[in-house]
């Protein structure tokens, strides 16, 4: 069930889309490179938003603009060589998603301009010189704003859970900004009173173990930190987590969609959307060094209720109202 449609419809799409079409350059096509970890399907979503900020500003996919589609179906290793192939292709601008993506796309090219649509600690982990002037080759979106909202996650779940008192991380050491989130989640965990346990996931078959150990380390619930892996994973992680019964909140709504208790974060969606913003005006001449980076405007709070029957938690009306969307 979605809420604040009104505020949405009204406002949002006022602040983000153009009043009317731009019109672009008669018969000249333009051709952009798309670079993703994980698969087609689970970037359906996500292609469609950002398919629809093209058309916003003007461009008809398959007429003026040709999007060319690399998947490495969640095998990280295949990226360089899916990168070196657009730039082979001689795309006009790469749009990359996450850090494994965008490093994939400025080792094949130092000279294509790279869109990134949801960065984490792209300054810290290498990607850009600043936010305000990136420099180099690469420019877009990072999600991170900060402490403030991994205390809001934990700040939702102890509201949730009113006696939770230990709480696991779900981390990945590959994921690039996950020492400053790390740093983050104590100071937050502390200040709320909560015993944090530390759980690391490498891959899939390390799952197993992680949850065995939230279990043996007595968790009442769990936070996923993010990351391309435990993404892509996300269904596998619901289900473990109901299967052990462990409430738990992340950083997206696709983790809410698999089936977690909650998620708090930045509207992925809209990143992408917004990003086509970047490649018009990459395409009318605008240097990637010269864009500043952005952050995201737009935060969601996503409630499954269907989980939450099966969990036996009782959610409160408190959270349930503050919610962009229940599922039920």
């Amino acid at each position: 069930m979605r809420r604040r449609e009104f505020i949405t419809l009204f406002g949002g799409a006022a602040a983000t889309l153009p009043l009317a079409r731009a019109q672009q350059p008669a018969g000249r096509v333009y051709r952009v490179g798309y670079l993703a970890v994980s698969s087609r399907e689970q970037q359906l979503h996500l292609i469609k938003a950002f398919e629809e900020g093209l058309r916003s500003l003007g461009y008809r996919v398959g007429e003026n603009v040709v999007i060319e589609y690399r998947f490495a179906d969640g095998e990280l290793d295949r990226l360089p060589a899916l990168a070196s192939d657009l730039v082979r292709m001689g795309v006009e601008v790469i749009v990359t998603g996450i850090n494994p993506n965008t490093v994939a796309a400025m080792k094949a090219t130092t000279t294509i301009p790279i869109v990134m649509t949801n960065s984490a600690d792209p300054v810290g982990t290498g990607l850009i010189a600043s936010l305000a002037r990136p420099g180099g080759n690469v420019t877009g979106f990072s999600v991170d704003t900060g402490g403030e909202i991994i205390g809001k996650r934990l700040e939702f779940l102890k509201e949730t859970l009113p006696n939770l008192s230990r709480v696991s991380i779900l981390w990945n050491r590959d994921f690039a900004s996950y020492q400053g989130r790390l740093t983050s989640m104590r100071e937050a965990t502390q200040a709320l009173g909560l015993t944090l346990v530390l759980v690391e996931a490498g891959g899939l078959d390390a799952l197993e173990q992680a949850f065995a150990t939230m279990v043996r380390e007595r968790a009442q619930a769990f936070v996923v930190l993010g990351g391309a892996l435990l993404f892509n994973y996300r269904g596998q992680i619901a289900a473990m987590a109901v299967r052990d019964q462990l409430p738990a909140i992340s950083t997206a709504r696709e983790y809410a969609e698999a089936g977690l208790l909650l998620s708090y974060g930045p509207d992925l969606q809209d990143l992408w959307r917004r990003s086509a913003v970047f490649v018009d005006k990459i395409f009318k001449g605008a240097k990637p060094a010269d864009l500043p980076v952005e952050q995201p405007i737009k935060f969601e709070l996503v409630v499954n209720l269907k989980t939450a029957k099966t969990l036996g938690v009782d959610v409160p009306l408190s959270v349930q109202q503050r919610a962009d969307e229940v599922i039920e």
